[in-house]
């Protein structure tokens, strides 16, 4: 026999023997592929070893470092994709279906990379939110900072995403610099054990920074404490077993089953473009994965009376366009579930909604013809039940190929019917009407993790009902788990502790590696525009001269932009605007002249300016007064893969009187290292 191993302690584990361990056979077929067991295995060893070595290597990098990592492995994963094709099509998995679960795991790792490379800072710190001042002469500020946590992340995944719903745990997890242990489903923990492998080959991966553990965990949350996450994807009953387990401090979040929904408009009648697109979505929903997805159609909620066009157009699509059978087989679309004994559960859950009162309007609980009768497969099921409140209807999941269909007469009822699924990851609305959009969304929206609007405008574009997407949440209230994966950097900072810091200007520039209004600044010596990237320092400055705002300069400025606007050009209107002391000068005049105040104009290692963000103009600026400007170097980010990086500077106008006229972030890209051009030699 052949058992499936763990990869703990830096090192690749086999059980010696174990005659309960548990079987894992091919959907299709019936075929034993593994066992799988952790008989002897140290559980604890591998907590310690996340714990001491996985933090200190992570630790060590910053977050673009980190970003590159994993922009490295999903290079490594994709140039293997076939390999893991081939093993996912065991599970049941269609070519189509492993787009969902291979390609959108290694998408989740270059999207993960490519935002957080553009939006964490170069350091160890994510700031959170503006300064707030607490003093009145700005020698003590206060703000929010998010520093990582000194655990492990422990990651228990579903059988039906092995990849995809590994990785969008562990992507966000590994930027906010905390080790992961991963616990896949057993009936495709094969799967898991091999895109591990492919990215422990890599060598690229930082001392124990990912473990895998293949099989049970018995007395796993005995040894998490303080610090330590755990991220459960699975049922709802399960979630709240293990979530009882938790030690306070332990960090739980879950993304359970959710009886999803899908509203057909009211304005979505046959022959539209948004009936033909719910009917499909419907179809995708239903048989990607053999329904077997956490995020698919339960409840399609239809207006009275279409019942029987939906389900006739379904029957028309699934002649179409379903085969059913072993995914290997050339023209195969949907295969079996991923095993026997989930073909059997599913099919107990039709029974109990078929008891309720469901009945049949699209396919059966009989066997599908022409396939393995060792096989686990299942035909698409779509059953009508004639009251929208039957409780079985919202609340029992039968996951699998199956679908109930219920009726609503008004929107108000649609989105009551959604609410009766007590909390869901996604519904999905099928209208071109923005006021019945508009409705559903203020009725349902709390109710829901995520709300797809389809019409004629985005169908072909969109994504679909059941694709989460890394760069916006994934999770859901109530039964849908109550917590929330992806979301983008939102989705690192759930690995991380949000704390308030208080201290001066010095110190908060010392804990951020950001300069603070109040810290230090260096305006002798080298103009800063003449330091590369690797000699400039935080809070480099250049202190300008004064220029005086002359009547004429406004008017030119004026004429020559066709900004002509009466604060600028009528004396009498200006002063009747109760902004202005008369006629003022444009803010992005005074944009202009600062930077050419404060600009090294020679070439040199600042190579462009990329942006400006923050501003605002606080004192208006009237002829005859004189501003200058202060520019200090205020966050260094450098590129990992760029020759140069991005400095953004802080840059304050003042007045004569030093009040400040405007205040914003100058962007610029400098090169990482400066070589002066070699003087002229004269002919």
């Amino acid at each position: 026999m052949t058992f499936l191993p763990s990869y703990v302690n830096g090192a690749w584990w086999t059980p010696a023997d174990d005659p309960d361990a548990a079987i894992v056979r091919d959907a299709s077929t019936g075929e034993e592929i593994v066992r799988v067991s952790t008989k002897g295995l140290d559980l604890a060893g591998a907590v310690a070893f996340a714990r001491r070595e996985g933090q200190k290597s992570i630790g060590a990098l910053t977050f673009p470092q980190r970003a590159m990592v994993l922009k490295n492995l999903a290079i490594a994963l994709n140039e293997r994709r076939e390999e893991l094709y081939a093993l996912s099509e065991r599970s049941g998995s269609t070519r189509r279906d492993s787009l969902s679960d291979v390609d959108g795991g290694i998408g989740v790792l270059f999207t993960f990379s490519s935002k957080a490379r553009r939006e964490l800072p170069a350091g160890k710190v994510v700031l959170d939110g503006p300064i707030e001042p607490l003093s009145k002469d700005g020698s003590f500020l206060g703000r929010h900072v998010y520093t990582r946590l000194p655990g492990v992340a422990v990651q228990i995944n579903a059988f039906n995403f092995p990849m995809w719903g590994a990785l969008e745990k562990f992507a966000p997890a590994f930027l906010a610099g905390l080790p992961t242990i991963v616990k896949p489903a057993t009936p495709t923990a094969y799967i898991a054990e091999a895109w591990v492998r492919m990215v422990v080959e890599t060598g690229l991966l930082p001392e124990g920074s990912l473990q895998l553990v293949s099989g049970s965990v018995p007395g796993l949350f005995d040894l998490l404490d303080l610090g330590d996450t755990v991220g459960f994807t699975g049922s709802a009953a399960t979630a709240e077993r293990l979530r009882a387990q938790a030690k306070p401090g332990v960090r739980f979040t879950s993304e359970t089953d959710s009886i999803n929904a899908s509203i057909l408009g009211p304005d979505a009648l046959p022959g539209t473009p948004e009936f033909d697109a719910y009917v499909k979505q419907l179809l995708v929903e239903m048989t990607t994965k053999a329904g077997q997805k956490c995020t698919a159609i339960r409840r399609a909620i239809v207006p009275a009376g279409t019942t029987d066009a939906v389900a006739q157009a379904l029957r028309d699509k699934i002649s179409e366009r379903v085969v059913i059978g072993d995914p290997r087989t050339a023209g195969v679309t949907m295969g079996p579930v991923v095993s026997i004994a989930q073909r059997d559960e599913v099919l107990r859950q039709v029974r109990a909604l078929r008891d309720a009162g469901g009945r049949f309007v699209v396919g059966s609980d009989e066997a599908p013809e022409g396939v393995p009768a060792e096989g686990a497969f299942l035909q698409p099921m779509l059953l009508s039940f004639a009251d929208a409140t039957t409780p079985a209807v919202n609340d029992i999941e039968a996951f699998g190929p199956v679908a109930s269909i219920v009726e609503y007469t008004d929107v108000a009822e649609a989105a009551a019917i959604v609410g009766r699924g007590g909390g869901s990851l996604v519904t999905s609305v099928a209208t071109h009407d923005p006021d019945v959009a508009t409705e559903l969304l203020t009725r349902m929206g709390a109710m829901n993790g995520r709300v797809l609007f389809l019409d004629r405008d985005d169908a072909r574009t969109s994504t679909g009902h059941g694709a989460p997407v890394p760069h916006l949440v994934h999770g859901g209230p109530g039964r849908a788990g109550g917590g929330e994966e992806l979301g983008g950097i939102r989705s690192v900072l759930h690995y991380m502790q949000r704390t308030a810091i208080q201290g001066s200007p010095r110190m908060l520039t010392a804990l951020t590696g950001v300069w603070h209004p109040g810290a230090e600044t260096d305006s002798a010596g080298t103009h800063p525009f003449r330091k590369p990237l690797s000699e400039l320092r935080i809070g480099d400055a250049v202190e300008s001269a004064e220029r005086e705002v002359t009547l004429d300069d406004i008017e030119v400025f004026a004429t020559f932009t066709g900004d002509t606007f009466y604060a600028h050009m009528d004396e009498e209107s200006a002063a009747a605007n109760p902004f202005f002391p008369g006629r003022v000068a444009h803010g992005y005049l005074l944009v202009s002249w600062a930077a050419g105040l404060f600009v090294d104009p020679a070439p040199g290692p600042v190579l462009a300016n990329s942006g400006l963000e923050n501003l605002r103009f606080l004192t208006p600026v009237s002829p005859g007064d004189r501003i200058r400007v202060a520019l200090t170097a205020k966050q260094i980010t450098p590129r990992e893969t760029d020759e140069y990086g991005e400095v953004r500077w802080d840059a304050v106008i003042r007045n004569q009187d030093d009040e400040i006229v405007a205040q914003y972030d100058v962007l610029t890209l400098v090169a990482k290292t400066w070589a002066p051009a070699p003087a002229a030699v004269p002919a």
